[in-house]
């Protein structure tokens, strides 16, 4: 049995982009055979190859990260990134840790192993964004990975259902910038309510002004707030993503915001 962990960018989606692609220049060469000579050939097979061509380039786009998220591709990027954000995770014996937003189980399991005498859990909405994300799929792969300090549960990134100060670490991959908000920092806090005095914390995302507004100033909030070594760490520097990947990945402002409270 083997872990199957799906991919960032789902199967189904560049499926649908790339037959919405032939479908659109199968009718741009319709309209040219079958439409009469004039105007309104002219314009609907313009613009029908003009969405053949959109459509084709996005096909491509996708197809291209597909490729690059694969866990078991050539670029591995997804598992860098994973493998990476759990080396930030550190638990005592018997610690617990929080994986929010965990998808397919990936960051939940790699922390399980990393700190195998420690506990793990792993929420998410599973919603129909990633369908084929759920419950299930996280525990078959834990099954598949040997771990069985893990637990995985429904939950809601905006409101946890855990009191203050419940865990020893807390982590998370490209999750919040997924969440509709207008104060997505409000968020963050929210995710660091549960951790533990001393307890530290790992979350990766894109930390755009854009999608965050100034994280700068938020690191200097939390550390104003008691927080100790905090740090934004750019990964789009080579840590885990190029430069170059990050702007066609639409990636740029990725970054892992580390520290502890």
């Amino acid at each position: 049995m083997k872990a199957d962990y799906k991919n960032w960018m789902p199967k189904g989606m560049v499926a649908s982009f790339t037959g919405g692609a032939a479908g659109v220049w199968a009718a741009a060469l319709g309209a040219h055979i079958l439409m009469p000579e004039g105007t309104v050939k002219r314009v609907m097979t313009g613009l029908s190859a003009t969405a053949g061509i959109v459509l084709s380039g996005v096909s491509g786009w996708s197809y291209l990260m597909y490729r690059a998220f694969d866990y078991n591709g050539k670029r591995q990027m997804s598992r860098q990134i994973i493998t990476g954000i759990a080396g930030y995770v550190d638990l005592p014996e018997d610690g617990n840790c929080l994986d929010v937003g965990c998808g397919s189980g990936a960051l939940a399991i790699a922390i399980a192993k990393r700190n195998p005498k420690a506990h793990v859990t792993g929420i998410d909405r599973w919603g129909k964004e990633y369908a084929s994300f759920n419950k299930e799929l996280c525990e078959s792969n834990a099954r598949a990975e040997g771990v069985s300090n893990i637990l995985f549960q429904q939950g809601d990134a905006t409101h946890l259902d855990f009191p203050d100060e419940t865990f020893d670490a807390v982590a998370s991959n490209y999750v919040y910038h997924n969440i509709p908000s207008k104060d997505r920092q409000a968020i963050l806090l929210e995710t660091l309510r549960t951790l533990k005095k001393g307890g530290t914390f790992a979350i990766h995302d894109i930390f755009s002004v854009g999608k965050y507004g100034d994280m700068h100033a938020f690191v200097k909030k939390l550390k104003e707030m008691g927080y100790e070594k905090v740090d934004l760490i750019d990964t789009t520097n080579g840590k885990w993503i190029r430069k170059s990947e990050a702007g066609w990945m639409g990636l740029s402002g990725s970054a892992l915001l580390t520290g502890r409270k």
